[in-house]
């Protein structure tokens, strides 16, 4: 694999570069942030054959393109995400989450990449802020740019999940540094329920949906989830809270990670580590491939109407068990 990692000096973008590179043929880290490519290349210590540290933004098509010579395979992890930065500049997040994605897409239907995967967030689903609006965007421009890209001979798919435990600027992260203030743990509402993933399992996820894909698809894992005040107790046990609210912006008390709409065209399948993943087929299917719903092993969902796969209603509960266990093997932040 030759694979392009826009983002790939991000949190998740090193994972998967770590985990990825010493079966690579080459990688290339795609992210205009000089001081993060210095720091992550003197951890990896790999040789220059191997790896690839080119400064760019995915707002620039033709540096995208350049960048992409001799790729095969493209993950799409860059983008704006905070959101009170994204609230702050919606101009600014509209030109990376939206434009960057149809730049990326289009950037690789000219270099004759492969395969390429669009990294989604479940803020997508019936959003309630700027973040969650512009990925939804991305989403379908991702899906539907297939109607011109497979007869090029490129195919894309999205990945959409929740919450990476211990990504930058998680509230992980956050807490951890207020224990050791001697602070009370900031909790917006312990209620709160949100999907969580790990690393491994993101990274995982992602090259079982490169592996699969078709072109078109949204891979959604099924991912538990958890309440705040339960993540909390399990981050620092017995520690004070102090309840804050939820953030001003289109801060959501639960999240979903499959609307009632998508269930009717979700495929699901057994495995990966978890309950299962659904695969969601294109509402609008106009290249000629092949339905996941007549892959052996597919279960065709029948579920009743207005009904979602949410946070606090369908996913199974995290066992605070496993979600210390998480956080021992929870690695410092990125850099």
């Amino acid at each position: 694999m030759k694979v392009l990692v826009t983002g790939g000096a991000g949190s998740f973008g090193q994972a998967f570069v770590s985990a990825v590179l010493p079966t690579a043929e080459r990688v290339v880290v795609y992210s205009r942030d000089e001081g993060k490519h210095a720091r992550f290349a003197e951890i990896l210590q790999a040789p220059p054959e191997k790896i690839r540290f080119f400064l760019g933004d995915v707002r620039d098509r033709e540096r995208l393109e350049e960048a992409m010579w001799r790729c095969d395979t493209v993950v799409h992890a860059a983008a704006l995400k905070r959101i009170d930065a994204v609230s702050y500049d919606p101009l600014e997040t509209i030109r990376t989450n939206v434009l960057g994605t149809v730049n990326v897409i289009d950037a690789a239907i000219r270099a004759g990449v492969g395969r390429v995967v669009v990294l989604s967030s479940d803020k997508c689903c019936d959003p309630a802020n700027l973040y969650g609006v512009t990925k939804l965007a991305a989403e379908f421009y991702a899906v539907q740019a297939n109607a011109h890209a497979l007869p090029r001979g490129t195919r894309i798919a999205c990945v959409r999940w929740g919450n990476v435990l211990g990504s930058r600027g998680s509230v992980v992260h956050v807490w951890r540094r207020q224990v050791a203030a001697g602070l009370p743990l900031t909790v917006t509402d312990p209620e709160c329920t949100r999907f969580w993933i790990t690393f491994p399992q993101a990274v995982a996820f992602v090259l079982e949906s490169l592996a699969q894909m078709r072109g078109g698809e949204v891979f959604v894992p099924q991912l538990p989830s958890l309440r705040l005040g339960d993540l909390a107790e399990c981050v620092a046990p017995g520690h004070p809270v102090k309840i804050v609210g939820l953030r001003p912006g289109g801060e959501k008390r639960h999240e979903t990670l499959v609307t009632a709409e998508e269930m009717h065209r979700a495929v699901g399948f057994v495995g990966f580590g978890f309950d299962g993943r659904f695969i969601i087929e294109p509402t609008h299917m106009r290249w000629g491939r092949e339905s996941w719903r007549k892959e052996p092993g597919a279960l065709i969902l029948l579920p009743p109407p207005h009904v979602a796969f949410r946070s606090d209603e369908g996913a199974v509960r995290i066992e605070p068990a496993m979600m210390r266990q998480w956080l021992r093997d929870l690695p410092e932040e990125a850099l």
